[in-house]
Order: structure tokens, then C-alpha cells, then sequence
């Protein structure tokens, strides 16, 4: 029998070896029968730390590894690009800016 697959997006990737994967599905309302976009969260083992939030990736279903994660990381299929600069940075830089234009105003 094959393995369950699924692809998501990362969520939540602060755990060591470990990342919160979403998995978005439709429901249909069973009176109107509208479809509803449901999510639906896996904790995944991921050995490397390779995913990061934003990631999309294929996950196969497995052996318990803990007492919440079922699922492994098989691939990551798109990579997100993330900012080399962090919002700490442009936070100092603007306080250093500031305070030299507030020096060469007093002059």
C-alpha cells in the first residue's frame, strides 16, 4: 500500500527538526453546496531544518516519530526568498540616521 502524499506551506518552522505544514482543501456545504476552503495543519519531521515559513513542500505520511508528528519531509518544491536584511537592521539604521540629523540641526 502507498503512502499518503501532500503538498503545503509551511507555517511555523521555530521547533527544532520539526515545522507546522498547512494543507488547504475544499468542503462543500452539505445544504447549499458551496464550496469552503478548509486548512488543515501536520507537524512534519524535518531532519536538516531545511523548510523555512512560506516554503512549499510534498510530505509523506509515516511512522510515529513523537507524539504529534506522523509526517515527513520528502521535498521542498518551491523556495522562498527571504530578506537579507532584518527588520532589526533598518530599525538602527533609521536611529542612526535620526541622530545625526537632529546633531546638524543644533548646529
Amino acid at each position: 500500500m502507498a503512502r499518503k502524499q501532500q503538498t503545503g506551506t509551511v507555517l511555523k518552522d521555530k521547533n527544532d527538526k520539526s515545522v507546522i505544514v498547512g494543507v488547504s482543501w475544499l468542503q462543500r456545504d452539505r445544504i447549499y453546496k458551496k464550496a469552503r476552503r478548509k486548512l488543515s495543519k501536520f507537524v512534519v519531521h524535518d531532519e536538516q531544518n531545511a523548510a523555512t515559513i512560506g516554503d512549499r513542500v510534498l510530505i509523506e505520511e509515516g511512522r510515529p516519530i513523537s507524539k504529534t508528528k506522523r509526517w515527513r519531509l520528502v521535498s521542498i518544491l518551491d523556495k522562498v526568498d527571504v530578506a537579507e536584511v532584518q527588520p532589526s537592521d533598518i530599525v538602527s539604521e533609521a536611529a542612526l540616521t535620526g541622530a545625526d540629523d537632529s546633531e546638524e540641526s543644533k548646529d
